[in-house]
């Protein structure tokens, strides 16, 4: 059987520093932060006032029925719109390809928490009878992947993956594995995450994650920087639109590159700490070469979880060594965007392949801010892009996306 190569051809992105493809890569060269105090809830009582907020957002326009908005969680609402844009921006016609040939993988990796704070808090106020009955179906992880194939009419395989802060890259990747295999000639795919509540914020604070930074929001994001003290929540979605190539190009698609190569691995150590070595995550790196079919020399970019914590960053950086030798140190470029939209967690992935595109097609690596101080003594001493975007001519890249549980994945694309 003739290999089926994959096309990236629709990006569809609701970020805190920008509410579609555009302003959000506007925000990125710019190196413009969206993290800023919190304005959806009363942070009093908690120790992280900081998050990553989607503003001026009206999730009803993206629904065909926009009563249906009022039927799910802020996730949901963030994962349609992004459809919604990758769709359009795909030009794919619904009315014009095989539905049974389309599938959804558009997961999160906390689903509907803010429906289970409110409802619970409905369950011990007033009585059971007064909780939703649109309660499991507006908190599972799975419903809004299947939403978007209600609302485009979408038979094919239909599923999402579950892996914490890896989410959006496992869900695009077993597209990916779907697509060639010959399960599917399309898949609208990605990630989204609403998880800035109370339950979400304290959770996160009390397991000290979140950076305590709440004196300047902005600066508070700082990946490999020796002052980091932990990430910073935000919510949005990313999702693309991946086709097989010859599909693709049959109906004139313009094409942002193509998915090349993906790893997955686990790191097997530790409930929420990464391997201390990266051995995981390199692993997963190695993978993703090998099904690209190239060598680590060839990659110019990496888009890396970055995630300002204390260990993250360090064994990331270990991981990236481990996998490119000297090349690490020798012309591989790293950056990590989550300095400006601060951990989108289930959503990252996508946002972030979103990200790798938009600098493969317009040659431009994203930087990443507040690095101000590398931490060399922890080892972070790579070329991480600091402060300001950069002009450079990029014909491959990876993104990388690690979860608690110790879920790793990561992607490869390739200019076309």
């Amino acid at each position: 059987m003739q290999e089926r190569r994959v096309a990236i051809t629709g990006v569809g992105v609701v970020s805190p520093n920008g509410n579609d493809l555009t302003s959000f890569w506007e925000s990125m060269k710019n190196g413009r932060s969206g993290i800023g105090y919190i304005e959806s809830l009363d942070t009093t009582d908690y120790s992280c006032k900081i998050a990553g907020e989607v503003t001026d957002f009206d999730p009803k326009p993206f629904y065909k029925n926009p009563k249906d908005a009022r039927r799910s969680d802020r996730y949901t609402h963030l994962a349609i719109a992004a459809a919604k844009m990758a769709l359009g921006d795909s030009g794919m016609d619904p009315d014009s390809v095989d539905r049974t040939r389309v599938g959804v993988m558009v997961g999160s990796g906390i689903g509907g928490l803010q429906t289970l704070e409110t409802q619970h808090q409905v369950l011990l106020e007033k009585n059971p009878s007064r909780v939703s009955p649109f309660l499991i179906p507006m908190m599972i992880s799975n419903i809004a992947s299947g939403l978007i194939s209600m609302e485009y009419g979408f038979a094919g395989p239909n599923m999402v993956i579950v892996t914490a802060c890896a989410t959006s890259n496992h869900n695009i990747g077993e597209a990916w594995r779907m697509i060639k295999f010959g399960d599917a000639d399309a898949f609208v795919a990605g990630g989204a995450e609403a998880s800035i509540c109370k339950m979400g914020l304290s959770g996160f604070g009390n397991m000290k994650a979140l950076s305590s930074r709440n004196d300047d929001p902005e600066g508070a994001s700082r990946p490999f920087d020796v002052d980091r003290d932990g990430f910073v929540m935000g919510e949005g979605a990313g999702v693309v639109v991946l086709e097989e190539m010859e599909h693709a190009r049959k109906r004139g698609a313009r094409i942002y590159g193509e998915l090349l190569g993906y790893g997955v691995s686990a790191d097997a150590y530790h409930m929420t700490s990464p391997h201390p070595e990266g051995e995981g995550a390199a692993r997963c790196m190695r993978m993703a070469l090998k099904h690209a079919g190239i060598a680590p020399e060839d990659v110019d970019y990496v888009n890396a979880h970055g995630t300002s914590t204390g260990l993250g960053d360090v064994c990331e950086t270990k991981a990236i060594k481990a996998t490119f030798g000297n090349h690490a140190s020798d012309g591989l470029v790293v950056s990590s965007t989550k300095s400006m939209t601060g951990h989108l967690l289930g959503a990252a992935g996508g946002v972030e392949l979103a990200a790798c595109l938009m600098a493969m097609k317009e040659g431009v690596v994203p930087p990443t801010i507040n690095l101000d101080n590398p931490d060399i003594e922890q080892g972070c001493d790579l070329d991480y892009v600091p402060h300001e975007a950069r002009e450079m001519n990029v014909k491959v890249a990876i993104s990388n996306s690690f979860g608690f549980g110790g879920h790793n994945a990561s992607v490869i694309v390739r200019s076309v």
